[in-house]
């Protein structure tokens, strides 16, 4: 028998995209991948198993809008810290990511390269870590966080989280300069944004020559862009120009979800960070209030619309500074709009194929990660089950390496 071989024995699975409901697998796991998934059968002489007893198993999750450079609500705090005090609040939010079943995150603008070695060699305990560097901005866009007046722009803004690029050669060299720093992939700012305190939210950003700029230096590199986009016609534009993930899209009408449903975009929804910013809890910059408003009242009828045409919706959580340790309450809102399965799916697999590792993560499958969720309860009856129990995971495995262990230690 294998020494480097376990197996799990009698659970039942959700596998990234399907439940079998009542019926009991087995799932056997090499060093860090899973090598077979079959009918639960009782142990053989000598082999290492696992007997669960109906728990449930399923692919661990995976946050494709994570920000781990963002310890305040008010980004221009973040700007002012020195970046290795910017690690420590990332080093903190990745591991208590991780802990919470988030087995791969994407930084959606802000960690850089370092970050994701440092997580690589162990120096975070934290999940894989896929990131896009500073995210690009035109000036007065989304991601230029400067306040006040101030009549000279020549001195350019640079932040924790964005930089701002103008003109489609300045977006191609600084998307080269990312590519060559060793990002996974590109993000860049196409619509007007919430918390930005001069852009309002309608506002159409970057011309299509910078967009396409950034397109096709990141497909030269066989990587994609990701592109905040909160209006129809930004999300449009984004479909047209031949940008794969798009982040948002809480503004989106039925004809827009039509669009993207026929395309070979996605679209990952955020719905918590908005939820959060109205909830009054929380100090706003001005204006930041009226504009999140302005989108909340619109994102439910989004996701229904996008939901209705087939959009392929993955899943993200885009919580800053006090916001961090809620991530897991996204699962419960998108659920509430699309029901549990369909939010399980947009977590795991649809966030596999954005980000082009469809079979690699967010899957039950021979060959992938050994990235595996184990709990008592079953979460496709109750989502509360994942998100309100704190003790929920009797297993969390991350690469075949137990991070939390509740079954040997029984």
């Amino acid at each position: 028998m294998n020494p480097n071989r376990l197996r799990l024995n009698d659970v039942l699975v959700f596998d990234g995209h399907d439940y079998q409901k009542g019926k009991r697998w087995s799932v056997s796991i090499e060093r860090d991948r899973i090598v077979a998934v079959e009918e639960a059968h009782p142990a053989e002489e000598g082999e290492q198993v696992l007997e669960l007893g109906g728990k449930f198993l399923m692919p661990g999750l995976i946050d494709a809008h994570f920000h781990a450079n963002s310890p305040s609500l008010n980004v221009g705090v973040a700007d002012r810290l020195a970046e290795s005090h910017l690690a420590q609040h990332a080093r903190k939010y990745l591991e208590e990511e991780l802990l919470r079943g988030f087995t791969t995150v994407r930084d959606a603008g802000g960690a850089d390269p370092g970050l994701a070695q440092a997580v690589r060699e162990g120096l975070i305990v934290g999940p894989d870590l896929y990131v896009s560097g500073k995210a690009l901005s035109q000036t007065g866009g989304h991601g230029d966080m400067r306040e006040g007046v101030q009549l000279c722009g020549c001195a350019g803004y640079t932040g924790s989280l964005s930089c701002v690029v103008d003109g489609a050669d300045e977006v191609r060299r600084h998307v080269r300069e990312l590519l060559r720093s060793g990002v996974d992939q590109i993000k860049i700012f196409v619509s007007g944004g919430v918390l930005s305190p001069t852009d309002p939210i309608w506002m159409e950003q970057f011309i299509d020559a910078e967009i396409l700029a950034a397109v096709e230096e990141a497909e030269r590199r066989r990587t994609y862009v990701m592109a905040h986009a909160h209006t129809s016609s930004a999300i449009q534009r984004c479909v047209r120009l031949g940008v794969r993930s798009i982040e948002h899209g809480l503004l989106m009408d039925e004809k827009t979800a039509d669009i993207v449903a026929g395309s070979e975009s996605y679209i990952v929804a955020t719905l918590l960070i908005v939820s959060s910013l109205i909830s009054g809890r929380l100090p706003l910059p001005p204006g930041a209030l009226e504009k999140a408003k302005s989108v909340a009242d619109a994102a439910v009828k989004a996701i229904e619309f996008g939901d209705r045409a087939g959009v392929r919706f993955g899943f993200g959580t885009d919580l800053l500074g006090e916001l961090h340790g809620m991530e897991l309450e996204e699962l419960v809102l998108r659920s509430s709009i699309s029901g549990t399965l369909a939010t399980l799916r947009s977590a795991t697999t649809v966030n596999a194929e954005i980000m082009g590792l469809k079979g690699e993560i967010g899957c039950i499958m021979p060959g992938a990660r050994a990235d595996i969720l184990i709990l008592d309860a079953n979460p496709i009856d109750d989502i509360g089950a994942l998100v309100h129990n704190p003790g929920a995971y009797a297993l969390l495995m991350k690469n075949g390496v137990a991070v939390v262990d509740r079954l040997t230690a029984q």
